[in-house]
């Protein structure tokens, strides 16, 4: 995919911000699932892992050099032990909040300035680079439906569709078999990170079926 640039998390804030999902919904899940993608790229890049369940700095100096992912580094570090699911939705919403507005930085969004009632200052967010968003998702429709050989695919984009699908983002383009061997794929370089993803599949999974039902 040609959005090297970009993070896991960023990337999965922008298909959540897709026009294809009703708007209360997509606002509701995208916290959770931003932050799902956080913890994968920290896991991923050797900076957190899993001992007895628990999401682990494996160096108390490391950096990811990345803002985001150094400001969730340092939450963990920082904070009282908790499993990967707890991080799902543990102060979420201090993660998106700073993926938008590396978002907002680079383009990808647009702030606009409102006041409701014509008194009190509020933000609203608007998709800005609509057509990089649609490239982005109908590359990562391919790799939940095929014909893309998984082992061609890089882990990063595997973990990317993994979450995608279970945040309900393409309904159930990838059932079954397909699915299993995504996650296979993006765990294959990083020791443990298949059982870190299914939990945190399962979380976003859960917190999606929250956020869409009446």
């Amino acid at each position: 995919m040609p959005h090297g640039p970009l993070s896991l998390p960023a990337r999965l804030c922008l298909l959540a911000w897709d026009a294809a999902r009703p708007a209360a919904g997509r606002a509701a899940l995208r916290p959770g699932l931003v932050r799902a993608g956080a913890l994968v790229e920290l896991a991923q890049r050797g900076l957190l892992s899993d001992v007895d369940g628990i999401a682990t700095p494996v160096d108390l100096d490391a950096r990811a050099g990345d803002p985001v992912l150094d400001g969730l580094l340092d939450l963990v570090r920082e904070s009282c032990p908790h499993p990967w699911r707890t991080w799902v939705t543990l102060r979420a919403r201090v993660t998106f909040d700073a993926v938008r507005e590396q978002l907002v930085a680079e383009g990808y969004l647009r702030a606009e300035k409102r006041r409701v009632l014509g008194v009190f200052p509020s933000v609203e967010y608007a998709l800005e680079r609509r057509a990089a968003v649609e490239v982005l998702r109908e590359e990562t429709r391919q790799v939940l439906r095929g014909p893309l050989p998984v082992a061609g695919i890089s882990e990063r984009d595997a973990a990317l569709a993994v979450l995608a699908a279970a945040a309900g983002l393409f309904g159930d383009s990838a059932p079954g078999r397909h699915a299993e061997e995504l996650a296979e794929r993006a765990a294959a370089a990083t020791p443990g990170l298949r059982g870190i993803l299914r939990e945190l599949s399962t979380a976003v999974t859960a917190g999606a079926a929250v956020a869409t039902s009446p």
